[in-house]
């Protein structure tokens, strides 16, 4: 018996009648591009990442481009990752000129190895991009402390993380993409929700970051 990965046309067939009837509302009123329902979008989700802001985009590769933009990071600079990721990580960062710099794995979580972050920080370093992976975000307190040490700005890759919480030193659960400055998400049609086709968003709690991303 073949079992798929992902079974996406069980799950169209689970819920068709649902998205048939919304895919009609879409074509009927031409709204092919943005528009009131990708609005709606924003809302919800920025809702459920109980973030203040959502700013849709094309994919989650251009979330991560958009971000890194937004904070003027470009040639010459330097971001940290995890080596443990998908090449969009790495490649967001090399569109917009600037140099991914890579951080080994914590062998337990799989994800970026707070203790070896600063070794590579240099007078270059502009942000530090935590990958949250295997529906475990990773150890967010710490990476902030760091980032705060240094005057670095925190991008959330979260572009399969969605839902996913973690609980914080203050004692709260928050939700993965608004504990940095900004999160970013990807809705490519096997993620934990995909689109039909591919898609993206931001998230993040301030007011002029969001700005200047529709912008």
């Amino acid at each position: 018996m073949i079992v798929n990965f992902v079974d996406l046309k069980e799950q169209y067939l689970s819920l068709k009648e649902e998205i048939d009837s919304a895919i009609q509302g879409i074509i009927n009123n031409t709204a092919f591009t943005l528009g009131e329902e990708v609005e709606k979008f924003e809302e919800n989700f920025a809702d459920y990442c109980d973030a203040k802001y959502c700013v849709g985009v094309s994919s989650g590769t251009d979330a991560l481009r958009d971000a890194l933009l937004v904070f003027g990071i470009g040639s010459g600079d330097e971001v940290i990752l995890p080596v443990n990721t998908f090449i969009a990580t790495a490649e967001a960062i090399s569109h917009c000129g600037a140099k991914p710099v890579f951080v080994d794995i914590n062998e337990k979580t799989y994800n970026i190895e707070i203790s070896k972050i600063e070794d590579k920080i240099t007078k270059r370093t502009k942000a530090i991009i935590p990958v949250h992976l295997y529906g475990q975000p990773a150890d967010m307190d710490s990476v902030l402390e760091i980032a705060k040490k240094y005057n670095l700005r925190v991008i959330e890759d979260a572009c399969q993380a969605h839902g996913s919480e973690i609980l914080l030193r203050n004692s709260k659960w928050t939700r993965s993409g608004v504990i940095g400055d900004i999160g970013c998400f990807s809705f490519y049609p096997g993620k934990n929700l995909g689109a039909y086709g591919d898609g993206g968003a931001v998230v993040t709690n301030d007011p002029e970051i969001a700005k200047r991303l529709k912008m």
